[in-house]
């Protein structure tokens, strides 16, 4: 509107200025003063006429200045700025005058929009930055999320209100809730376990950062009891969710660690402890009482003394049994025996077990059966362990057999592997005891009194099979028919 303004005043101005000259050379006297002369106004008029001129010109002159200014400005702001910072633009300046009256306030704007666009531009490659991070970020979120919901360990997490915040899918599990759908989120309502439930606001309460342990024992949904380990560390501020008033929360997370295993591994070495402390102690207490009766003279004659000592020495050789089946054994668990394969022919293992057995049996009256393969049974066997395998279960089958019974042992071939069997007719086991018979100082309580023994010998046999030579050792059973304890080994073509 201004532009057309000042177009207008000029062109005004200019026709005011020729319209003067005009009316002065025509109207010659009647306008001039009197006593002027035809020279006189012929001059006066060529000036009023050259000065519309000037003024035309001059008028003409701001004009063209400011078009090139507008032109100049509304191809600026035009610019992008790739177009203001690039070496070859897409839209390119029109040129303006160095001399032009307005070039230094144009040149003024051009560098605060360059600078205003330099600074979008830098805002740009931060918000750019902003939107990569915030990606990672909320790629990094959901990656923690699913790492944290699978963990095997049950995890909660409550605030310092001791109102649950997180739970992961293992801890929903084990206490039977759906942390989306819980609306009373207080833990006490939620777990029922008030241990666990102390122990987190305990933690929450805390006015040091730190951790506590406990050993807890919890019942899960389907009201089975198990043992956990709970570690619980307070939060520190801004690690919590957000209160309602938009404070950082603190709190606590726990984490529980299930130690069943551990507790009945504990349960297994205290009974082994006591096991050991007793079957120790029976042989220790015979041979204290029979050295006491030879210290008080209570054996005077030499047959007396003799028995006292055969006695002495009976005990003191369970004793030296007990302790070396129970070295094999922990040698054989902690993988430091000393191992010895080689190619061996089963039946010749099976044929020394047998002859040094039979002396025993023939005491008994039990009637010794070998059923051997007339094949070549090779294995990749310690000789002397595995003949103490043998031995063991042959001497077990001759201790539970009665008076005129039968055992058999008996090999064969079995597709890649090589197997014997050990068959009585002796008392039998029951279901129970045919899955407990492998354990260390096991003994069936209604046979203790058939035969002495310290519980090892089966399950020293079942280390060396399986343990030892790869094989696998099974029982199966009858009361009152007998048993058959069965060991198959890997071929020496075909052992690890």
């Amino acid at each position: 509107m201004t532009t057309a303004l000042g177009k207008y005043v000029g062109t005004a101005v200019a026709m005011a200025g020729s319209g003067l000259g005009l009316i002065a050379v025509w109207t010659g006297s009647a306008l001039a003063p009197a006593g002027w002369g035809t020279a006189q106004l012929g001059l006066l008029a060529l000036v009023v006429f050259l000065a519309g001129c000037a003024l035309a010109l001059l008028s003409w002159h701001f004009q063209r200045q400011r078009g090139q200014a507008n032109r100049y400005l509304e191809v600026l702001a035009r610019l992008t700025p790739q177009d203001l910072f690039s070496d070859s633009p897409a839209v390119v300046l029109p040129e303006l005058p160095p001399k032009h009256p307005q070039a230094a306030a144009i040149a003024r704007v051009k560098e605060a929009l360059s600078a205003h666009l330099r600074r979008i531009q830098e805002l740009e490659h931060a918000r750019a930055a902003l939107e990569v991070r915030c990606r990672r970020a909320v790629a990094q979120a959901e990656q923690i999320k699913a790492i944290f919901s699978y963990l095997a360990e049950p995890i909660l997490a409550v605030d310092d209100y001791n109102e649950l915040l997180l739970a992961n899918r293992s801890a929903e599990e084990l206490f039977g809730f759906d942390s989306a759908k819980v609306e009373d989120r207080a833990l006490a309502r939620v777990v029922q376990c008030q241990p666990l439930v102390d122990l987190l606001a305990g933690t929450a309460s805390r006015k040091t950062p730190g951790s506590r342990t406990e050993e807890l024992e919890i019942t899960d949904a389907q009201g089975r009891r198990r043992w956990y380990r709970a570690t619980a560390v307070k939060l520190a501020a801004g690690e919590g969710a957000e209160h309602r008033c938009g404070c950082a929360s603190q709190g606590a997370v726990v984490v529980l660690r299930d130690i069943a295993d551990h507790k009945a591994f504990q349960k297994r070495n205290a009974e082994f402890v006591s096991a050991v402390s007793h079957e120790m102690k029976t042989p220790l207490a015979g041979i204290k009482a029979y050295v006491e009766l030879l210290a008080d003279g209570e054996a005077e004659d030499r047959a007396t003394q003799e028995e006292f000592l055969q006695l002495i020495s009976g005990q003191a050789d369970r004793l030296q049994r007990l302790v070396e089946n129970l070295l094999n054994i922990a040698r054989i668990e902690a993988g430091v025996v000393n191992v010895n394969k080689q190619p061996r022919s089963l039946n010749e293992i099976l044929e020394e077990a047998l002859r040094l057995v039979r002396p025993s049996a023939e005491a008994k009256n039990i009637q010794l059966v070998a059923e051997l393969s007339p094949m070549y049974l090779a294995v990749l066997a310690d000789r002397d362990m595995l003949l103490q395998a043998a031995l063991n279960l042959l001497s077990n089958a001759v201790k539970y057999t009665p008076e005129g019974g039968k055992v058999i042992l008996r090999s064969q071939t079995d597709g890649e592997h090589v197997r014997f069997e050990v068959q009585d007719t002796g008392v039998g086991l029951s279901q129970e005891d045919c899955q407990r018979v492998f354990e260390k100082f096991y003994r069936v309580k209604k046979d203790r009194d058939m035969a002495p023994g310290t519980g090892l010998g089966l399950p020293l046999a079942k280390h060396i099979v399986e343990d030892v030579h790869g094989g696998t050792i099974t029982v199966e059973s009858k009361l009152g028919e007998g048993s058959t304890f069965a060991v198959i080994l890997p071929r020496a073509g075909q052992s690890l």
